[in-house]
């Protein structure tokens, strides 16, 4: 199993299709959530993944400041359900809070309500009420990074 850190345009055709195969089945097929996954932010992302074999085994991106908020941001982060609880999401976060503290001094993210206190748990705070995104409970949450 490796790590990959690659801006989009280091994706392989392959590389990208895998990507986008996996978000889909984690979060359009397994959270029954029809939504607009390829949104354009991409493009200005770092894409951070533990792969094997050619297969993503857990995922984020991290998405350039000024794109989706004026800090960077972490989102799309999923594990594939084979590969849950063996603390690979926790070790994909600390990858992409090191690359987006290169970036901003402050990550927001819109964490999935029942997400929170894993998020907690990494130092981000609440900054928001619970709110709806595609049906889906989220809850706006920041880290603030010391430089």
């Amino acid at each position: 199993m490796k790590i990959k850190v690659k801006r989009f345009e280091e994706l392989t055709t392959s590389e990208l299709y895998e990507i986008l195969r996996c978000r889909a089945e984690v979060f359009i097929v397994g959270q029954h959530c029809n939504y607009q996954d390829i949104d354009g932010a991409d493009k200005a992302s770092t894409h951070i993944y533990f792969e094997e074999d050619g297969s993503i085994l857990a995922y984020l991106r991290v998405i350039d400041p000024g794109v989706k908020f004026p800090a960077a941001s972490i989102g799309r982060v999923l594990t594939m359900n084979e590969f849950r609880g063996h603390g690979l999401a926790r070790k994909l976060m600390l990858e992409g809070i090191s690359v987006a503290q290169k970036l901003s001094d402050t990550i927001e993210i819109e964490a999935q309500s029942y997400l929170v206190d894993f998020y907690r748990s990494l130092g981000f705070r609440e900054t928001s009420e619970e709110y709806l995104i595609d049906g889906l409970p989220h809850i706006s949450m920041v880290l603030n990074i010391s430089k």
